[in-house]
């Protein structure tokens, strides 16, 4: 994977200003992330993916997916059974996230150490 020789050459698109906007554009938001994170382990059903994202809601999690789905980081596969069982999964593009998703886990988790107790 080719690496960024300067991080400060970072050209406007006409529609982006960099290649970061880009990234916070399609992954930005309070939910794609954790749904990401949750779809690294594999394959998983629109109700797996509710139950580990208790404060989400059905819509917004529908809408996360689409948009997801939609940029090609997730794939939807609907098999036609009644009722019918809908799964979805991160395309090769969503899978290269996982460094990243790593990364951001491991920031998360010392920066919660370093709080203060509540």
């Amino acid at each position: 994977m080719p690496t960024r020789a300067k991080y400060d050459d970072c050209p406007y698109d006409g529609d982006r200003a960099c290649a970061v906007e880009a990234f916070l554009d399609t992954l930005g938001g309070r939910w794609k992330g954790m749904i990401l994170f949750h779809l690294l382990p594999g394959t998983r059903r629109f109700g797996e993916l509710r139950k580990t994202l208790p404060h989400v809601t059905q819509r917004m999690l529908t809408t996360q997916l689409r948009e997801l789905e939609r940029d090609g980081i997730v794939s939807r596969k609907v098999h036609a059974e009644v009722p019918p069982r809908v799964e979805y999964s991160l395309t090769p593009m969503g899978r290269r996230l996982s460094p990243i998703l790593a990364a951001m886990a491991e920031w998360g988790d010392e920066y919660m150490r370093k709080l203060p107790k509540r």
